[in-house]
């Protein structure tokens, strides 16, 4: 049965849709069976493992939104993981959601929970919102992967996200837990980098990963190729810290 991990931070730029493809590939090399939910409408993780967005005909926003059987709309990769894609569509979810009644916020779970039996991992690439997709996405979880960026403010909106983990768990989702936080973007030459590393793990404590991804060229590349970083350079150092992420993630898991 599936562990289904949110990726999730109101803020944008902050490395969640690079960590939820790499971590995704990584945990896919090591052996197990992944598959990678594309739930923001920037559809940036569906071409991120190599689909075109934009030549998608049927989305996460068919199966949320139209009820279609979620594995018909599936894709396999050449990454070692499978996709439910999305593209700009699912934008038009959030307003349409607010109108559909008794159970907007478990669409997703519902699309989940019939394939959590195929998979090892199911990830979850969350908008950098707090609305109704942000919702769906932590109502279908079974914990949150939290990436902050190792940078002034970097722990600014942390509180409201923390605020709106508690409400999910009083309403739709009684067992979310925060399954660990990721340091992203860290610059070893900066003095900051190392203060706000410090400040996350006294906050945060024992959730915080041993594994930090560094600010590095090749890992911001990747992406525009369609690929996954360790497929992109498979010797790079963004390669070696999700592949060692990947180990971390999959010993909690």
């Amino acid at each position: 049965m599936a562990k289904v991990l949110a990726i999730t931070n109101q803020k944008g730029g902050v490395g969640k849709t690079t960590t939820a493809v790499n971590l995704a590939a990584c945990l896919g090399a090591l052996g197990r069976r992944v598959l990678l939910v594309d739930f923001d409408p920037q559809g940036n993780a569906t071409s991120g493992v190599g689909l075109d967005k934009t030549a998608q005909e049927r989305t996460v926003y068919h199966v949320v939104i139209n009820g279609d059987d979620v594995r018909s709309v599936i894709r396999h990769t050449e990454f070692d993981l499978d996709v439910l894609p999305a593209n700009v569509d699912l934008a038009g979810a959030e307003v349409e959601l607010a109108t559909a009644g008794d159970g907007r916020e478990t669409r997703l779970k519902t699309a989940i929970d019939q394939v959590r039996g195929d998979y090892d991992f199911i990830l979850i690439d969350s908008p950098p919102s707090l609305g109704l997709l942000s919702l769906n996405a932590l109502a279908a979880a079974d914990g949150v992967v939290i990436p902050i960026q190792c940078e002034f403010y970097a722990l600014e909106g942390v509180s409201e996200l923390m605020r709106t983990l508690d409400l999910v768990r009083d309403g739709l989702n009684p067992s979310l837990e925060v399954s660990g936080v990721l340091l992203t973007m860290f610059d070893s030459r900066t003095n900051l980098s190392g203060q706000v590393a410090t400040e996350v793990r006294e906050f945060f404590k024992e959730k915080v990963y041993e594994t930090v991804i560094p600010r590095t060229v090749r890992l911001s590349e990747a992406p525009s190729y369609g690929m996954p970083i360790i497929a992109y350079d498979i010797h790079a150092k963004g390669a070696e810290v999700y592949a060692e992420l990947a180990k971390e993630v999959d010993a909690r898991g």
